[in-house]
């Protein structure tokens, strides 16, 4: 099968594999070359695929998205995803993204009360002159 994983900015991932495991809202499933035809809403979770070239097994972190199944190809849509070539590593990357986000989100919510304070200061001037 071809599985593909696809962001909003970019193409992830395109390999051959033999398996893929992931995790919908209803439960974890297993697609293999001859299953069925299958689209479902990815849960934020863990995908794994086994590679078709040296059985390797190989995780990615999903921030929920959707997987179709057709045919051969096995595509991917997700907001947000990072490759690890094994849990403990994927957790660390995992671990620190999330760091950069939260300081990130931070900044915006600092930014955003600031903008909020000013309009509200500015619209009781308004009130008070009119």
């Amino acid at each position: 099968m071809q599985l593909k994983v696809l962001l909003p900015t970019q193409v992830l991932l395109s390999e051959e594999v033999i398996k893929v495991v992931a995790e919908a809202q209803n439960g974890s499933f297993c697609l293999l070359p001859r299953h069925i035809d299958f689209v479902t809403a990815l849960a934020s979770g863990i995908l794994s695929y086994e590679r078709a070239k040296g059985g390797k097994e190989i995780f990615i972190a999903v921030d929920g998205g959707v997987l179709v199944k057709e045919g051969e190809t096995v595509s991917v849509s997700t907001r947000n995803a990072i490759r690890g070539p094994d849990l403990g590593t994927l957790k660390k990357t995992i671990e620190e993204k999330f760091k950069v986000l939260d300081d990130r989100e931070k900044t915006a919510r600092t930014a955003a009360a600031k903008i909020e304070a000013v309009f509200v200061r500015r619209f009781l001037e308004i009130q008070k002159g009119a």
